[in-house]
């Protein structure tokens, strides 16, 4: 069985001869103690009791293996205590705990061996490895300190390009501002939506849109979106230095805009040695059902006490 817990939801899919389908439930939960752990688990135990296989209603039999992917597990102080805690709730006979990063890039790559990926949603981080000595992540800080590359910083400086436009100073966007006025209201309330407010990283990274099809007739917007890609292949060259014979990816939402992807990969050609970006063969969930199958087959997958624990 593979579990992926990320913000916007918990993923199950199990597998016998071939995968089943992908169940759902909330994403994760935080509470005065961090991440809800046990009731992910709950809620993971919930969608085995209702899986469309098991006519009887009485849940299914546990999984011989359980690879749990989890977004935020090298924050975590205990990661060996949830470890334990998916462990006795799914009563799998042998369990793993690996943190996104490490599934996403199994998933993106199909394969256990060296490789980096990029990730680029709302916020931005980059992983690396060859499962043996380097284990590399790179950013991941946030909008506010890091996440360079992100939805969420283009919007931002989608945002500081049309306030410059407002402004009537250089290097402003006259078209940027009116496409972020028509999205957010006048100027004058954005600060609040964009500082204050708990979803700021997703209002921000609504913006980016509005920046990468500006970049069409836009020397600004289409600028910022070449920043945007070379921010996201030096975090990926980063994570992947010192590796042999790597496989380079890169993954989401913002990978969709050919502004971005085509400035991520003249830089990473600029970069000399062969680099190149290989598509993406899934995800995290992905990645932790390839793990699931390789633990079941070989007995082992690799170890690391911050990324990848196995009980």
């Amino acid at each position: 069985m593979a579990v992926d817990v990320g913000g916007s939801g918990l993923r199950l899919q199990l597998c016998a001869a071939s995968p089943g389908p992908v169940l759902t439930a909330p994403g994760v939960r935080v509470g005065a103690g961090g991440i809800d752990v046990a009731a992910l688990v709950s809620d993971a135990r919930a969608l085995l009791g209702a899986s469309p296989d098991d006519e009887r209603g009485r849940g299914t039999a546990a999984p011989a293996v359980v690879v749990w992917s989890m977004r935020g597990l090298l924050f975590l102080a205990d990661r060996a205590e949830v470890l334990r805690t998916v462990a006795q709730g799914l009563g799998a006979e042998r369990t793993v705990v690996v943190s996104d990063a490490v599934a996403n890039l199994v998933g993106a790559t199909g394969r256990i061996g060296p490789g980096a990926v990029v990730a680029a949603g709302t916020g931005a981080v980059a992983f690396g490895t060859d499962f043996e000595q380097q284990w590399r992540r790179v950013d991941g800080w946030g909008h506010v300190l890091g996440d360079a590359g992100s939805a969420a910083t283009l919007g931002m400086a989608g945002l500081r390009a049309a306030l410059r436009a407002h402004d009537g100073l250089p290097d402003g966007s006259s078209a940027l501002l009116a496409a972020a006025t028509d999205l957010l209201g006048p100027p004058e309330g954005w600060p609040r939506l964009v500082m204050t407010s708990p979803d700021a990283p997703e209002r921000l990274a609504a913006v980016a849109p509005l920046v990468t099809t500006a970049a069409a007739d836009d020397e600004v917007a289409r600028a910022l979106c070449v920043r945007s890609g070379v921010d996201l292949a030096d975090s990926l060259l980063r994570a992947a230095e010192g590796l042999t014979d790597p496989i380079l990816t890169a993954t989401g939402g913002l990978l969709g805009a050919r502004p971005v992807t085509d400035a991520l990969d003249d830089r990473l050609a600029a970069a000399g040695g062969g680099a190149r970006r290989s598509p993406a063969l899934g995800g995290a969930l992905d990645g932790a059902l390839h793990l699931a199958r390789h633990l079941r087959d070989t007995g082992s997958v690799p170890e690391h006490p911050a990324y990848l624990l196995v009980g």
